[in-house]
């Protein structure tokens, strides 16, 4: 029997493309593991109105952790016409599967690390090494949503908050209403988590960033809960800043930062512009991670009108394997792949188009294995 049970789900798109650049790597690193397919996107979205099917759940139910391809997702009216015809007018509503998968597991960290490799072309600094805790499973993710909105919760709103009260004569089907859900416990969980890291490689500095000048109540409890926080590790300076300014200071100055904590849109919004200031979407690796559960995945799309051509950079899939190796206690196997993914950047040789190359997405997995 295998050490590992790992669902195995490519996804959409290139997704499946990149799976098996993992595939290749995992083949060579000899990761005593079973790995399970797992149905989970489009296709199934299409064909049967779930894009994460029961099925797929039962597996994960029984696996270690999942390591997961790219998805495809589109706005609810486009998500019902692509439906096949007996599923129309049924009232059923696309949901993203990987944001199902965060709430159904409570994987409450998203761990983004944003690190130059040194040769990489596209690196805005070669002395980067950031990483971004991004709280997954509260804020405007949680999908409570309303559209048209309730008059029963109008009413409410015009009642007991006076600055609703200029959009409460307007009709329901006119505006749409979000609501951005953040607690105590979970903004205590994702900041500890942020200084256990820091605490653990090294980090001299813990950024919490939102933005309690105007989202007072739900910013204003972050920020007040993380300096809560920050007072169990006295060795790790907190910092302050706004979503915006943030924005602007990675530009200006990244190598001043090291580990960011924020709720969840902002944590999706900064861990793009992070990893592009590492080389883009095609170096930037995720891991979902809960108590007893994660799935690992690269942070890009499914990008359609490459798949099946092995275009697209596999280095952020290898790179979430190797936070997956990591996560599974497999440390030194994390870090040799660690290292042949350096290598083969600085090498130069074998590059994908963004990179300014020619090379296919398993030609790169294939270097990577042989500098393994």
């Amino acid at each position: 029997m295998a050490q590992y049970k790992i669902a195995w789900m490519p996804g959409d798109g290139v997704g499946r493309d990149v799976m098996e650049a993992a595939r290749i790597v995992l083949r060579t690193l000899k990761l005593d593991a079973e790995y399970n397919h797992a149905d989970i996107g489009w296709e199934f979205w299409c064909a049967e109105g779930n894009p994460l099917p029961d099925r797929t759940i039962d597996i994960l139910e029984e696996s270690d952790c999942a390591l997961f391809g790219a998805i495809t997702s589109m706005p609810k009216e486009e998500a019902e016409k692509d439906l096949v015809p007996e599923l129309q007018g049924k009232g059923l509503v696309y949901s993203s599967p990987i944001v199902a998968l965060r709430q159904r597991f409570d994987l409450y960290v998203n761990l983004r690390p944003c690190k130059a490799y040194a040769g990489n072309p596209l690196n805005f600094r070669d002395d980067l090494d950031l990483v971004v805790f991004r709280e997954n499973t509260e804020g405007l993710y949680v999908g409570v949503e309303f559209h048209p909105v309730p008059e029963t919760l109008v009413g409410a709103l015009r009642d007991s908050h006076k600055k609703f009260g200029r959009f409460a004569d307007l009709p329901a089907e006119d505006y749409a209403l979000s609501l951005r859900v953040i607690t105590k416990p979970g903004t205590r969980r994702i900041v500890r988590a942020a200084f256990e890291h820091a605490q653990k490689f090294g980090y001299k500095s813990v950024t919490v960033v939102e933005k309690p000048n105007v989202l007072r109540e739900t910013s204003g409890l972050f920020v007040r809960e993380a300096r809560a926080v920050a007072a169990d590790f006295p060795g790790i300076e907190l910092w302050e800043t706004n979503i915006d300014a943030m924005a602007m200071w990675l530009i200006k100055n990244p190598q001043n930062y090291g580990v960011l904590v924020c709720s969840n849109m902002f944590g999706d919004i900064i861990s793009d512009l992070c990893a592009q200031l590492v080389g883009g979407l095609g170096f930037a690796a995720s891991g979902n991670i809960g108590e007893k559960f994660a799935v690992f995945e690269p942070t890009h799309g499914s990008a359609p009108k490459y798949a099946g051509q092995y275009k697209v950079n596999p280095m952020a899939m290898l790179l979430a394997t190797k936070l997956m190796l990591d996560w599974l206690g497999e440390e030194e196997m994390g870090r040799r792949l660690d290292a042949a993914v350096a290598h083969v950047i600085a090498e130069g040789k074998t590059r994908t188009y963004d990179m300014r190359g020619t090379n296919t997405s398993l030609e790169v997995a294939e270097a990577v294995a042989r500098a393994l």
